[in-house]
């Protein structure tokens, strides 16, 4: 394990920053709530300790917006162009470890067969250095899903205390990336084991800690899908796909084409299965009430996507939608309502 003063962050920063482009948790200024949003380290700028970002890390895999190929069209002949060009090395620092596991379950979906090269492209050339997380909030519910905020997972993994920041390597990105630092000193492996002790602590007192999972799984399918509860939660949904924007974890998209007067230019761009056209075809839409639609993205979440994946859930209990619902509706009331008919 190694560490390094607080008071020497700017030096580790610029040092990490000489050779890769650095992201960082930094204090949005054009927000008056004065949240955390990544950005791209400069000399002088400031790490945020706060919890979560608004918006998660995920798009710095998996964009919002993302231009995928050009095709020209030269006489009667389409030309192909792949536009992409090479991704630079990166390190993304202050990743908390509810975000870690969502880009885990990205991996499941985007490096399966067939493999999504875009994706795949970015999570070779990215780095990442995860927090834990010292002070977790009211709306944190990650240790409901089996996370230990106390060990984030990542390449690096970091702790920090009023005067100094230890860091673990966990792969050897993350050992290479340690190794070429020289103002790091090393220290005694248990030297982290003080602040993890003291998260759980935290952890234990925080009101969500006793959310249960075990009224929901894939063997669960038709029963909670049939559930009667589904139109009074659903009944106040806006529809706004707010959730599904904040969310670590969805991973759905759709495929347009612009016409630019010289050819077309495809791009990905993110979806919500709360739309209303969400995958919309010529034969109609498959989920034509909000009810439909509302309770597709929680049975995926705790139902379709642990069905598929060894029992894992879709949800890493980061809290965002909680903070970000502008009905105050999310996953732990879905979760507390429905687990209700099994009392």
């Amino acid at each position: 394990m190694k560490k390094v003063s607080r008071s020497n962050l700017d030096a580790l920063f610029a040092a990490i920053a000489g050779s890769k482009k650095l992201y960082l948790p930094v204090v949005d200024s054009t927000d008056a709530k004065k949240t955390a949003k990544y950005t791209a380290w400069e000399p002088g700028m400031e790490y945020c300790t706060a919890v979560n970002t608004v918006r998660s890390a995920k798009d710095f895999f998996f964009p919002q917006v993302e231009r995928l190929v050009d095709f020209k069209l030269e006489g009667k002949t389409i030309k192909v162009e792949d536009i992409r060009e090479e991704c630079e090395d990166f390190v993304l620092f202050g990743v908390r470890a509810c975000d870690a596991k969502s880009f885990q379950i990205l991996d499941t979906v985007y490096l399966t067969e067939p493999i999504d090269s875009y994706y795949q492209n970015r999570r070779e050339h990215g780095i990442v250095m995860t927090m834990a997380c010292n002070k977790p909030t009211e709306t944190c519910f990650c240790s409901v899903f089996g996370i230990d905020a106390s060990e984030p997972a990542g390449d690096v993994s970091c702790w920090m205390t009023e005067e100094e920041v230890f860091l673990q390597a966990n792969s050897d990105k993350g050992q290479a990336l340690l190794n070429s630092l020289s103002m790091l000193e090393d220290t005694a492996d248990d030297a982290a084991d003080g602040i993890k002790e003291n998260i759980h602590k935290v952890m234990d007192k925080l009101p969500l800690k006793d959310l249960s999972t075990d009224s929901f799984g894939g063997d669960k399918l038709m029963e909670l899908f049939r559930s009667e509860k589904w139109a009074g939660l659903s009944e106040a949904c806006l529809g706004c796909g707010t959730c599904t924007f904040v969310c670590p974890t969805c991973q759905c998209y759709d495929i347009r084409d612009f016409d630019t007067g010289h050819g077309i230019q495809r791009f990905r761009c993110w979806d919500s299965c709360m739309y209303s056209d969400f995958t919309k075809t010529a034969g109609g839409q498959p989920r034509p009430t909000q009810l439909e639609r509302f309770r597709q993205r929680f049975m995926h979440k705790l139902v379709y996507y642990p069905a598929n994946n060894g029992g894992t859930f879709g949800c890493v209990g980061c809290g965002r939608c909680l903070k970000s619902c502008p009905i105050s509706m999310n996953i732990v009331k879905v979760m507390k309502a429905l687990e209700e008919d099994h009392e």
